[in-house]
């Protein structure tokens, strides 16, 4: 298993539980983290596209990378934001290695 495979395994469940959440509270406040939820999805997609195999994620995470200034956390967030923010740059660095 992958490194990639193995912290997609460990944070994609607690994504899918902190994304909406993350949206539904701050969006009005951060409308980029609506495009963050877009992205998530895609790359879920493509994951399960994928099958197993290794999916094409370059540009998403690079989208993700300009979005969010390298996943820096804004100041006026909750816990589950940042945390959010932490597991997709840890998904991003997982798959560049």
């Amino acid at each position: 298993m992958t490194r990639f495979q193995e912290t997609m395994e460990r944070t994609f469940k607690l994504l899918d539980t902190y994304v909406p959440v993350v949206a539904r509270v701050h969006g009005a406040h951060h409308p980029e983290f609506h495009e963050v939820r877009r992205l998530f999805e895609e790359i879920k997609a493509k994951v399960e596209a994928a099958g197993g195999g290794q999916a094409d994620l370059a540009r998403e995470f690079a989208q993700l990378r300009e979005l969010t200034d390298n996943y820096k956390v804004p100041g006026d967030v909750c816990e589950s934001y940042a945390a959010v923010y932490e597991m997709l740059a840890e998904l991003d660095a997982a798959y560049q290695a």
